[in-house]
């Protein structure tokens, strides 16, 4: 039953939020929101391991797949695709929480990653896109009633981070301004029954605990002999072994295929680019857009900040 219609519509060079006006949801079905580079395919990955109950990698893009993309194929396919999986469905989106419709039997994770984090990691992803694939983007785009190419991207990070701070439009790319316009979205809604906020800080410090908390809310049960192998595979380390499995032809749209795509894993490289005036101005950003209680979790998860279910900001 649907519990709230979306509320506004979001199109861009890589996502529509029309498309979801296609989907019809089942009981049981998972939506993984978030901003992009925060996580995602870490949570799709642990989603996938719980459900099919087995450490075996499944192709991430073909069993969980991002809907409102306008550029991996037609949603007409997207939809068809989706609509033959017979196991439990999960499905990813970058849009904001009030631009999706929020059904009550859907469950809905959203994962989040501290703002200079997500930003460094963009910059690593957006760098390597191959020519065909920025080709195929601008293609796509310009054939849906064009929304305009993004600024060029630069190579030194630290005028990356000073494009990402004062570019307020977006332009198909996360900015500053669209990151934290996304996050209000979910924060707002955080006591909803069906949406579980999960943190990449949290995944790194406890990863068997967070994937507990998920499993619990997706009310899944995992014999305790499967348990250590389900986790060992959500490292990582194994994602990146098994990457190939995972992300079959990424190649052909990131440079360096998965190995690139799946980067490094960890936070705190803006430390080494930055200066401390930077630094403050991101701070200072972070403090005026947002809640104080949403900037302390955004910034370093509910193992520090608390769970988001009880702020009561």
């Amino acid at each position: 039953m649907l519990s709230r219609a979306a509320q506004r519509h979001v199109k861009d060079r890589v996502r529509d939020s029309r498309h979801w006006e296609r989907y019809t949801p089942r009981a049981g079905d998972i939506v993984v929101a978030t901003a992009p580079k925060v996580g995602t395919t870490w949570t799709q990955h642990i989603v996938s391991l719980l459900i099919f109950q087995s450490p075996e990698p499944k192709p991430i893009m073909q069993v969980s797949p991002w809907l409102d993309c306008r550029f991996q194929m037609p949603i007409d396919a997207m939809i068809q695709m989706l609509e033959a999986q017979p196991h439990r469905r999960f499905t990813k989106s970058h849009l904001p929480f009030d631009a999706l419709p929020i059904y009550d039997e859907v469950k809905y994770i959203h994962t989040a990653r501290g703002g200079l984090d997500a930003c460094f990691s963009f910059h690593n992803h957006f760098l390597n896109f191959t020519p065909q694939a920025t080709l195929n983007i601008s293609k796509v785009d310009k054939e849906d009633g064009g929304t305009g190419e993004p600024p060029p991207t630069p190579n030194d990070p630290r005028e990356f981070f000073h494009s990402w701070m004062a570019n307020d439009k977006g332009d198909g790319i996360p900015t500053a301004q669209t990151f934290f316009d996304l996050e209000r979205t979910y924060w707002q809604e955080r006591k909803r029954p069906n949406l579980l906020m999960v943190h990449f800080n949290d995944l790194k410090t406890d990863l068997s605990g967070e994937m507990k908390r998920i499993a619990a809310f997706l009310d899944i049960e995992t014999p305790a002999a499967l348990w250590p192998g389900l986790v060992e595979a959500a490292t990582f380390e194994k994602m990146k072994t098994d990457g190939a499995a995972l992300l079959p032809g990424i190649e052909m749209a990131v440079r360096g295929g998965h190995q690139t795509f799946l980067n490094k894993g960890t936070n705190g490289r803006w430390k080494e680019a930055l200066s401390e005036a930077d630094v403050k101005s991101y701070r200072d950003r972070a403090a005026a857009e947002l809640s104080p209680a949403l900037e302390k979790w955004l910034e370093n998860g509910r193992l520090v900040a608390g769970d988001p279910r009880v702020s009561p900001h």
